[in-house]
């Protein structure tokens, strides 16, 4: 067997801090970042993570930590995910392949992790914002240093970048934004935005001004007063139009080459010294740079699992049952061959959220909207009142970026727009910015709401086709992350009756209620209290809401200890159950009632099963919680 021998980096090998990069002269820059490069491929090639966004921001990562003096002068990376050669240079590199680990590195920015990530990252959008507000305190606090927001063209389809703007560009700031165009976000971009950048970049006016704003950079030299500067970019504006930009009281430079440190540097410096108020630098880079098979796949390169570096290929740990989003993507397809009125929306997701194969099929009834989960969810709304059936598959944590949407234009209003909720509960590597845990909380407190959590595979199946004919209101039914239990698929779901449930096994002393995926922990949970001489009752209470009253209140009087077992937070499943057995007087009756949720904590990153085990979600725990509740321990109820 071949061992791979570590990439030879002697220039990064004298890097520990920004500081050092310092020390090196510019015409030593492009190695260093080559030899960065090398050492990002190689350790993602044995953690996993986000590779094509972080390789395409080598030569940008090491042009803003040679220019700015990081971490004074505050850089924001929106989103994260291509933070990992910042990262390297910043201290962390030691541990850069413990990245989404138990106990590792994060996979995005982070605050308590490094004082050069001054803000924490993983939704999109937020760099603006994030940025004008470090800004804006600077200035009240008199200080002189910079700010440098680093965003994608694919987090630029998103409104709250477009808020930030504007109201940067009316408090006149002094704030750089560095817009990342590398036509991509994870999947292939849409909107107008994306077309409007790549006019910018590829006409032929703006060509022309390029070559003349390079005679006279040559001849004044690369300090150019910002005055003349300024000059030639408003004759710019008159033949082209003028930018967007400019119209939002930011003074535009760009497009540049944002793999070229010859370009880069200058730039920068000079924006650094002369420049006032709000600055936009439009930098154009590939997605995947320097690694051939994220440069020819850059969709499948985004995020990775652990690969070969000499091949590209991806590791893949074998599958005995299908991927729940697969289930909901086949699924979704077969109702929707015989209901033309099935329309499907993403926001930006197509891949992640199955909705690609859906769109192969039904171009004209899919809809990806780009980032911008608001108004995903109040154009699956507006769809809902022509007589349309709109699914909205959107993640549980970026759902709740449109609360409010889900609040006034869905519930509000009895809208029966359905919510596919991928990645409820742990999501293992991506950690606490990604997990989906209060998507039951925020949901079934809402009047009017169908709330659903799928047990396997089959019960997906069945809530999708429950969806469908659901046409009195708003209903989501959520589903985790990873491959399913292998239970047996029926041909086409069934519609299940709303707000009831069902019992997989009889018990008389101790009832286990699941929501969700906990329900196998259930089972194998009684399997153990049966042979400890518990006899246990095991339900899939499959609704939170509306909640199948009648079971819970045959659960609360005919056993001695009722456990409800949900893979979500405080405030979800459990607190429906116990509102209403408080309630309904039948607390009184003796039954000692455990909930059993996620802990309260943002939980960062590990394998799921290990996140599963020490929230107590699993077998051993939910016999744990028993044996608490009746205060005695196994071998004494054996004896």
């Amino acid at each position: 067997m071949t061992v791979k021998s570590p990439p030879v980096t002697p220039l990064l090998d004298r890097v520990s801090v920004p500081a050092d990069l310092k020390k090196l002269s510019e015409s030593e820059l492009p190695q260093l970042a080559a030899e960065l490069r090398a050492e990002m491929i190689d350790a993602v090639s044995q953690t996993g993570g986000h590779l094509g966004a972080g390789l395409g921001v080598v030569e940008l990562t090491v042009a803003l930590h040679y220019v700015f003096d990081t971490p004074a002068d505050r850089l924001i990376w929106d989103v994260g995910h291509q933070a990992y050669p910042h990262k390297i240079l910043t201290g962390r590199r030691d541990r850069i392949r413990t990245l989404r680990q138990e106990d590792g590195l994060s996979g995005f920015t982070k605050r308590d992790e490094s004082e050069y990530d001054p803000f924490g990252a993983a939704h999109s959008s937020t760099s603006i914002s994030a940025g004008l507000g470090m800004a804006v305190g600077r200035d009240l606090k008199g200080a002189k240093n910079n700010v440098i927001a680093v965003i994608g063209d694919g987090a630029m389809s998103a409104g709250m970048a477009y808020e930030a703007l504007n109201n940067a560009g009316a408090l006149d700031a002094r704030l750089i934004v560095i817009l990342n165009d590398n036509d991509m976000s994870i999947a292939q971009p849409s909107g107008a935005m994306s077309a409007y950048l790549a006019r910018l970049a590829s006409g032929r006016t703006y060509q022309g001004f390029r070559d003349l704003g390079k005679k006279l950079t040559s001849y004044l030299g690369k300090s150019v007063d910002r005055a003349i500067t300024r000059a030639v970019e408003h004759a710019r504006g008159y033949v082209t139009g003028g930018t967007l930009f400019e119209e939002l009281g930011f003074f535009h430079i760009g497009p540049i080459d944002g793999h070229n440190l010859e370009h880069l540097i200058p730039v920068l410096k000079n924006v650094r010294d002369n420049g006032a108020g709000p600055i936009l630098i439009h930098v154009v880079t590939q997605k995947g740079k320097g690694y051939a098979p994220a440069e020819a796949a850059s969709d499948k390169y985004h995020g990775v699992n652990k690969f070969d570096v000499i091949t590209g290929a991806q590791a893949k740990a074998p599958a005995n049952a299908p991927a729940y989003t697969r289930v909901f993507a086949e699924t979704l397809v077969q109702e929707a061959r015989d209901d033309d009125r099935i329309v499907a929306i993403t926001a930006a997701m197509p891949t992640g959220t199955g909705l690609d194969l859906f769109g192969d099929l039904f171009p004209a009834r899919t809809f990806d909207v780009g980032i911008a989960e608001q108004h995903a969810v109040t154009f699956a709304a507006g769809l809902a009142t022509e007589g349309f059936k709109p699914f909205c598959a959107i993640y549980s944590t970026f759902l709740q970026r449109a609360y409010d949407q889900v609040v006034h234009d869905v519930a509000l209003q009895h809208l029966p727009v359905r919510f596919a909720i991928d990645r409820a509960g742990y999501v293992g590597a991506d950690g606490a910015t990604h997990c989906g845990a209060f998507d039951v909380g925020y949901l079934a407190m809402l009047p009017g709401f169908t709330v659903m959590a799928a047990a396997d595979e089959a019960e997906l199946r069945h809530m999708i086709r429950t969806a469908v004919e659901h046409d009195s209101g708003p209903i989501a039914f959520r589903y985790p992350r990873g491959n399913g239990v292998g239970v047996d698929m029926p041909e086409r779901g069934v519609a299940l009756p709303i707000g009831k449930g069902r019992v997989l096994r009889e018990g008389t002393k101790v009832a286990l209620l699941s929501f969700g995926t906990r329900l196998a922990d259930c089972l194998a949970a009684a399997e153990e209290l049966d042979a400890a001489g518990l006899s246990t009752t095991v339900a899939d209470a499959r609704f939170a809401k509306p909640l199948d009253t009648d079971l819970v209140a045959r659960l609360a009087r005919e056993h001695e200890v009722l456990v409800t077992v949900e893979e979500g937070s405080i405030g979800g499943f459990g607190t429906q159950v116990l509102h209403h057995l408080a309630g309904a007087g039948l607390l009184e009756s003796g039954v000692r009632v455990r909930p059993l949720v996620l802990p309260d904590v943002f939980t960062d990153q590990a394998k799921p099963e290990r996140m599963i085990e020490l929230a107590g979600l699993d077998a051993p725990g939910i016999v744990r919680t028993v044996f608490s509740a009746l205060g005695t321990g196994a071998k004494a109820v054996r004896a």
